[in-house]
């Protein structure tokens, strides 16, 4: 058999090359050899904000909505921080809507038939009001902290395709939820 040309294996050597990129830059924050993956704190705030506005009535009297939520890590807590823009819509409020922010913080959990990473178990933590004050302020903070946790009970802070969650014919689950500084970091096993 005859030694191949330099340019078939110039061909091949770049052939080869592409095939190797294609499915590791397909994967950027995958890293199968130390088997873990990290979503950086901008590719979250991407995914949390393509599911806001989001709003809900509350005992047939109020309307809350959330919208334009700022992604925050607690790296020592191990937890995520959503603060958004709340709005309360009443009939019964003078000055309706009401203005305000809210932030939650919350634990994280893995949700294996829908291959997703979730807030769970939201807590309000802080929570203020424009132009209201006194008891009807009080009132309104506990409507507004109870129903921004239940609207981010649940969120999807980061979805996985069964592709991005198979190499060959190793399919990995979702272990180990790390927040971090920067972002947030997931064993694969």
């Amino acid at each position: 058999m005859p030694f191949p040309s330099r340019r078939w294996m110039l061909l091949r050597a770049l052939c080869g090359a592409a095939a190797v990129q294609a499915p590791l830059s397909a994967l950027a924050g995958f890293n199968f050899f130390t088997s873990e993956y990290t979503a950086t704190r901008d590719e979250l705030q991407a995914q949390i904000a393509k599911r806001f506005p989001v709003a809900e009535r509350y005992a047939e009297i109020f309307t809350v909505g959330l919208r334009d939520p700022q992604l925050g890590l607690d790296a020592r807590g191990n937890r995520a921080a959503i603060t958004a823009t709340l709005t309360i819509a009443s009939p019964l409020l003078a000055a309706s809507p009401v203005q305000g922010v809210v932030s939650v913080s919350s634990a994280l959990r893995y949700d294996a038939a829908a291959r997703a990473l979730r807030l769970d178990q939201p807590k309000a933590e802080r929570l203020e009001l424009q132009g209201v004050q006194g008891r009807d302020a009080e009132r309104l903070q506990q409507v507004g902290a109870v129903v921004a946790q239940e609207l981010l009970q649940g969120q999807v802070l980061r979805s996985f395709t069964a592709e991005e969650l198979t190499v060959g014919r190793k399919t990995y689950e979702i272990g180990d939820i790390t927040v971090q500084d920067d972002g947030i970091k997931v064993q694969l096993k």
